[in-house]
């Protein structure tokens, strides 16, 4: 798998699935650092019972990562031999998520926002995105930031297909704290992202309505 860590961050796509734009930080209106959770009548398989942190959402569009499904045929250290990362004995316990069907070839890392580089994209006080072969080093030997999630591709959004995909009741949103972003409890994450607004899985169906 080729599976370059590059420069910066991607840029938002359409339909969860590719296109142009670039999101900003506290825009009124816009989802930017919080959670995109799946009603239960998602139908497409790659985003069923999904939870998504919005990296990006302005009018040009939206870019999140997915942060309950793995990839589940590649390992970290397997990454690192493939990208020529030399060093200690690479931590095992780092998972690789899959962050969305966009870019599935390229890396991104969701981590606590202490840790920052010159190309990172600050999310909020709390949250930021690298995308860079440096911050794996850092991962790799014990040096990176306090929290992190690392993901193969991306979920984006053309300018107002997200608002319209929740006006349909094809998600709801939730605030996101960082227990629920990085914790390593994959199959209650959707439910207990649910449980953040108040109600239970069972009650939502298609005409549920949005948050």
């Amino acid at each position: 798998m080729d599976t370059p860590m590059t420069s910066g961050p991607g840029d938002p796509g359409g339909d969860g699935s590719g296109g142009q734009g670039r999101g900003g930080d506290g825009d009124e209106g816009y989802l930017t650092g919080q959670l995109l959770i799946a009603m239960p009548t998602m139908l497409d398989p790659r985003f069923e019972r999904t939870v998504i942190y919005v990296c990006a959402h302005s009018a040009d569009g939206a870019m999140g990562l997915v942060l309950n499904k793995l990839v589940g045929s590649l390992t970290f250290p397997d990454l690192l031999a493939q990208l020529g990362i030399d060093g200690p004995e690479a931590r095992q316990d780092i998972r690789i998520h899959f962050g969305g069907p966009v870019e599935t070839g390229r890396g991104f890392v969701l981590h606590s926002a202490e840790y920052l580089q010159d190309s990172s994209l600050k999310v909020n006080d709390a949250m930021a995105l690298t995308a860079t072969v440096d911050i794996l080093r850092d991962m790799a030997k014990g040096a990176g930031p306090r929290n992190a999630l690392l993901a193969l591709g991306y979920a984006g959004w053309g300018p107002g297909q997200l608002d319209m995909e929740i006006q349909k009741n094809g998600w709801l949103h939730a605030p996101a704290d960082e227990l629920l972003v990085f914790d390593d409890e994959l199959d209650d994450k959707w439910d207990r992202a649910i449980r953040k607004l108040g109600f239970d899985a069972s009650m939502l169906s298609g005409d549920a309505g949005h948050a």
